[in-house]
């Protein structure tokens, strides 16, 4: 009886992408990162208007409120856009947005540690900004300087 290969379901970006990511870990670390690093921004953004996950405002230490020109709330929403923009930046551009999202998280980390209560929260958001550089590092050599239409670089 003759054997027949079956085609594989889907011969597109998605599994060509994992198929790399199988032969070669560290790409599949970039990967990993990068779809973590456009899920969680967005996630957490989008959460800044709805307050379903937290309420976002009790993690505001109090000289940015008094510092922004809005409410504790406004100011938050803002923070939310930022962070909805970085995910897009993220999604289309890792190279360059892995830098700009490590410089935002380094800015939440002294936020929560010029706040009393918030140190832990901190520590963990110092361990996202180290794999946001590491996304950068390896970014450098997964995509490719520049703007192409019609795919990532």
């Amino acid at each position: 009886m003759a054997t027949h290969s079956i085609p594989a379901a889907s011969t597109g970006w998605t599994s060509h992408a994992l198929a790399r990511a199988k032969a070669d870990p560290t790409y599949g670390a970039f990967l990993l990162l990068w779809i973590g690093f456009i899920a969680i921004p967005l996630i957490m953004g989008l959460d800044k208007f709805f307050n379903v996950l937290t309420t976002w405002e009790n993690y505001l230490a109090p000289w940015i409120e008094n510092i922004s020109p809005f409410s504790a709330h406004g100011t938050m929403v803002v923070i939310g856009i930022v962070e909805v923009v970085a995910a897009v930046l993220m999604a289309l551009r890792p190279r360059y947005a892995a830098w700009v999202v490590s410089i935002w998280l380094l800015g939440i980390v002294v936020n929560l540690l010029t706040y009393s209560g918030f140190y832990d929260v901190a520590l963990r958001d110092f361990g996202l900004m180290v794999a946001a550089v590491a996304l950068g590092l390896l970014a450098r050599t997964y995509t490719k300087p520049g703007i192409r239409k019609g795919g990532m670089k």
